[in-house]
């Protein structure tokens, strides 16, 4: 199992170092980390090649110029597939992957899924959290899981198993699956869900894929704090809230 872990960024220079160390600090490390920098103006590409250069991980650099996180995924997990990666998870330049969430991954590919998602879980080292805060980011992935069962666009008899909610920031597959699927979109954050629409490429090609408690990631919850709870339960349930700046920071 070749394992590549693969991070869009856009404009992340003062927080991707807490991405990175977190990786770094993995219990499995057989992996190669790669960053999709997607044009970032904040010399995000040069903090991560700074970390890089005495960091014991392998840590390699792709930039991306169409914007979007669907874009810059697809080409990170291209590269590394022509790089010979068997396997591709990925996350996000905000999040913290738990000490366990590789070798939570490893083991369930071995036990045969060939997409596996995780859970999200609340970043505490950003910002003091109050304790309904702690509840809300669970919360509302839960509402929008729920939701996703039933949206008509998740229904289709020509899916193979069930909608599964798998959050981007924390979700691997195959390198053969995500060839035969289709992959990621090419497309903006504001445009579609691209997990989401992964998910769905999946379900028309496999049944092998799941959400697994024990593959957890830490999740930034700036974005909660810039909309508020009902414009993220808004934005998550279909973009039906869209504000004027959508890369919070």
């Amino acid at each position: 199992m070749d394992l590549w872990v693969v991070i869009p960024a856009y404009n992340e220079a003062t927080g991707i170092e807490a991405t990175l160390r977190a990786l770094e600090a993995q219990d499995d490390p057989a992996f190669t980390v790669l960053v999709v920098d997607n044009m970032s103006t904040d010399g995000t590409a040069e903090v991560v090649k700074s970390f890089a250069a005495t960091s014991p991980m392998a840590i390699r650099v792709v930039q991306e110029s169409r914007k979007g996180t669907g874009a810059a995924s697809d080409t990170g997990v291209r590269h590394a597939i022509a790089q010979g990666a068997t396997h591709l998870a990925r996350t996000d330049a905000d999040c913290v992957p738990r000490r366990d969430w590789v070798r939570a991954i490893r083991r369930a590919f071995g036990e045969g899924l060939e997409m596996v998602g995780g859970k999200l879980r609340p970043r505490t080292d950003e910002f003091p959290l109050k304790l309904w805060e702690r509840r809300l980011i669970p919360f509302v992935v839960g509402v929008a899981a729920a939701f996703g069962r039933l949206r008509p666009g998740n229904r289709d008899a020509a899916y193979l198993g069930p909608y599964v909610m798998m959050p981007g920031a924390t979700l691997a597959i195959t390198a053969s699956l995500y060839e035969r699927s289709g992959g990621f979109p090419r497309t903006a954050i504001e445009e579609v869900h691209e997990d989401r629409a992964l998910v769905n490429r999946v379900r028309k090609v496999t049944g092998a894929y799941a959400s697994r408690r024990d593959v957890v990631v830490y999740g930034s919850v700036r974005r909660l704090r810039a909309y508020g709870l009902a414009g993220t339960l808004a934005w998550y349930a279909d973009h039906h809230y869209r504000p004027d700046v959508v890369d919070v920071r």
